[in-house]
């Protein structure tokens, strides 16, 4: 068991322990060590010693990620993790020699000396904007230290090949990648996005350290700001040699646990946290004030906006809020006393729903347990992570359910029932759209009632097979013979019989607002071959079957078990006894095939016919997914609203409005979803524009100082599944007006018309001046 964090301490088991590749100096002979990432570098000097047999005062350690020396590992009571070593890099070990100089390495008590430089310079200013030394100490002792090394050259600040000395002004910066440290892409994707972002450029490239909040309890005392910032600095000095955020990565598992390790993670989470985290750590107020919000009742929605956004400033003033931070208003509206609620409420992301994931079509085909129709398959439209009551509801609707019925679901598999489908509070989700689902009306009243499924054989060359789906019917109360199985049987089969055409692909009912759905909306759901039968105000009346049916041998049936595995014939002597289930086995013969259209009973359709094939044309726009965000919609059962009127909770519901939008406006298309059961990922194609965003007719707000149109400059991308997915970051250069594609270490210029892709993730927008509105609207006539 390790700890994680900082605030707030958790409790892991160290499924995976640190591996690190120990190379020895003497002779370039490898080693591989295991030990803990918790685990000091006094532990690991131990490890060492025990390894190589040596005395721990006879040799030093470096950490010599990327082949390179970047420190000595000198800190006694330093973990591991915080000296920044990662899975799977190399350590150097060199033996004592006569030119080191006095004092490096450990002593022989194990404690570092306050002499042995600890880690080179991480940038070439300070956050001030000077020039700094590594660790305090004189350049001339640092270099002829560094030039008494054999295997090591010269030091570098970004641990990887950035030179220090190298970020003279007027060179192209920004076009650095950042190096894959294990399943990382998702922190480089977020990292890109930001360190483009043109404001935090400026920013952080300038003087912060007054800004730096060390006394907010929620911060992280400053070191995250300074890590990014340093990180920031890197990524935009001349040269393009990949970085490796080592430290950066350190300092996000140190306050974050839930980014420690290797382990995939999503670029969002990543990116709320960071900006959140930048936030407290340079907000400008030291100490939060305490301010009483008053009731919004009766007054103008620009007085309450206002002092709401006041408020949160007096609480919250930062960089980020000045950058990122907009506002929207928020309606509760109660459904009982008709109570409204107002508030406006400060958010740094849009996270907009794509609208194709609300809801899901399904098929499902009803059949009539009396025999008094065909079956029908029926299309309704239900909540994508609703219930399966939700598809009852849905369904009894659709097939106009009487009263006294009720619907009875069944997944059918191989021509037999699979599974009854009886759970309401069931998660619609475990209803796959490949499945075959059938419902079966049937009477309310079931006391005493025998239900009786019905399984279709035949034999063909000597060998029974299955064929067909399945029917389920009751058998009457006062009913215990065999003669009453065989008049339940040929009642249910009574819509097959062969009299009076009437093909039922035109009479397919739907859910459709018009009620009716033609041939194409059901393409081949079934094939009735050459003939059909009535619908239920056209049925054989029992008069007419009597006399179809007047001389008919009896059905050879045979009573089975729930697997089909054993069987007994079905005679004369028959009884059975109430109240119970019961499965028989219908064989097909010459006789039935002549007198019975199956083909009523097969090619049942499934839940939802998906095409492989992916028009762009069938695209939704990033409009629809911001129309579906701002729409009314009740609250969840799960996220009820206490009324003050009421003084009860309530299912509200809820209105969203853009009220104040920020400088920078970055859009999260929601193509995750999560649940207890199920994890999901949507690859629908977002038709964002690239230029001239305009939102003006989806801001509340009447003033109108600012512009509310937006160009983009940033992407985060994700590839593939949930499981084995890969980000990547498109980045706009602004000075050069050009697009490059950041894929971990590898960087490459894309052309504009190539960033629009189905993996979009997360979007970034930057706003536009009037001035310059006008001007690119000029050049681009269209939204991207």
């Amino acid at each position: 068991m390790i700890s994680q964090g900082v605030a707030n301490k958790t409790l892991l088991v160290e499924v995976y322990p640190l591996c690190l590749q120990l190379i020895d100096a003497r002779d370039d002979k490898q080693y591989a060590i295991r030990i803990s990432k918790k685990a000091t570098v006094r532990d690991l000097y131990n490890q060492v010693s025990v390894l190589l047999k040596l005395d721990e005062e006879k040799f030093r350690i470096w950490d010599y990620f990327n082949k390179k020396k970047s420190s000595v590992l000198a800190v006694a009571d330093q973990d591991l993790e915080d000296a920044n070593l990662q899975m799977d890099q190399d350590i150097l070990v060199e033996v004592e020699q006569h030119l080191w100089p006095s004092g490096l390495g450990l002593d022989s008590t194990g404690n570092g000396l306050a002499l042995v430089p600890v880690e080179p310079a991480r940038s070439s200013i300070t956050i001030a904007g000077g020039p700094t030394q590594s660790n305090g100490y004189s350049s001339g002792y640092i270099s002829n230290f560094y030039e008494g090394n054999a295997l090591g050259s010269p030091l570098t600040g970004a641990e990887d090949g950035y030179n220090l000395s190298k970020m003279a002004k007027g060179d192209r910066g920004g076009l650095s990648g950042l190096q894959n440290l294990g399943n990382t892409c998702f922190m480089n994707s977020s990292i890109q996005c930001l360190v483009h972002t043109p404001s935090l450029v400026e920013y952080f490239l300038h003087d912060y350290s007054a800004e730096i909040n060390k006394q907010n309890p929620i911060g992280m005392q400053g070191e995250l700001a300074i890590a990014f910032g340093e990180l920031l600095r890197k990524l935009w000095s001349s040269g393009r040699a990949p970085i490796a955020p080592r430290e950066f990565k350190t300092k996000l598992a140190r306050f974050a646990p839930q980014f420690s390790g290797y382990n995939q993670h999503d670029s969002h989470e990543l990116l709320a946290f960071l900006l959140d985290g930048l936030h407290e750590d340079l907000n400008r107020v030291k100490f939060k004030p305490y301010i009483e919000i008053k009731d919004a009742t009766g007054r103008p929605d620009e007085e309450v906006a206002d002092e709401c956004w006041e408020i949160h400033k007096a609480r919250n003033d930062s960089v980020i809020v000045d950058v990122c931070q907009g506002q929207y208003k928020s309606t509760l509206v109660c459904p009982v006393c008709g109570k409204v609620s107002v508030t406006f409420d400060p958010f740094m992301y849009l996270s907009l729903p794509l609208p194709s994931t609300v809801t899901r079509s399904m098929t499902i085909t009803v059949f009539y347990g009396d025999g008094s129709a065909l079956p029908m398959p029926y299309i309704v439209t239900v909540p994508k992570h609703g219930l399966y009551k939700d598809l009852f509801q849905a369904l009894g609707t659709a097939c106009c359910l009487n009263s006294d019925e009720l619907l009875l679901l069944a997944e059918v598999y191989d021509h037999g029932i699979f599974r009854y489908l009886v759970n309401p509070l069931e998660q619609l989700f475990t209803i796959k759209d490949e499945e075959h689902i059938v419902a079966y009306r049937l009477p309310k009243k079931q006391e005493g009632f025998t239900r009786l499924e019905i399984v279709h054989e035949s034999k063909e060359n000597g060998v029974r097979k299955r064929l067909g789906t399945p029917l389920v019917t009751f058998i009457a109360e006062a009913a215990q013979k065999s003669e009453d199985v065989q008049n339940a049987v040929q009642m249910v089969l009574s819509p097959l019989l062969k009299v009076k055409v009437c093909h039922p692909s035109n009479c397919i009912h739907t859910s459709m607002e018009d009620g009716f759905a033609s041939e194409n909306d059901i393409d081949g759901l079934f094939n009735a071959g050459n003939s059909g039968c009535r619908l239920r105000n056209q049925s054989v009346d029992k008069m007419e079957l009597d006399q179809l049916s007047n001389g008919m041998d009896s059905f050879i049936l045979s009573l089975t078990d729930e697997k089909g595995m054993h069987c007994s014939s079905i005679e004369n002597d028959f009884h059975f006894r109430q109240d119970q289930f019961m499965r028989v086995i219908l064989d097909w013969s010459d006789r039935e095939y002549g007198m019975y259209n199956i083909s009523f009973l097969e090619d049942l359709p499934v839940v939802h016919k998906t095409t492989t094939k992916k028009i762009r044309s069938e695209a939704i726009s990033l409009f629809s997914c911001l129309e579906a965000f701002l729409k009314e919609e009740p609250l969840g059962p799960d996220d009820m609203w206490y009324c003050p009127t009421c003084k009860e909770h309530r299912q509200a519901t809820k209105k969203l409005d853009l009220w104040r939008l920020p400088e920078i406006l970055v859009v999260h298309l929601k193509r995750f979803s999560y649940s207890r059961y199920l994890k999901n990922k949507l690859d629908t194609f977002v038709n964002f524009p690239t230029h001239n965003l305009d939102l003006r007719n989806y801001v509340k707000s009447n003033v109108a100082a600012r512009s509310h149109t937006y160009e983009l400059y940033a992407i985060s991308n994700h590839y593939g599944g949930l499981g084995g997915g890969h980000y990547s970051a498109y980045a706009k250069l602004s000075k050069e007006n050009r697009w490059y594609h950041f894929d971990d270490s590898h960087v490459s210029s894309i052309n504009e018309d190539e960033i629009k892709t189905s993996a979009a993730y997360v979007l970034f927008y930057q706003r536009v001046q009037e001035k310059r509105v006008d001007e690119s609207s000029q050049v681009h006539s269209s939204s991207g």
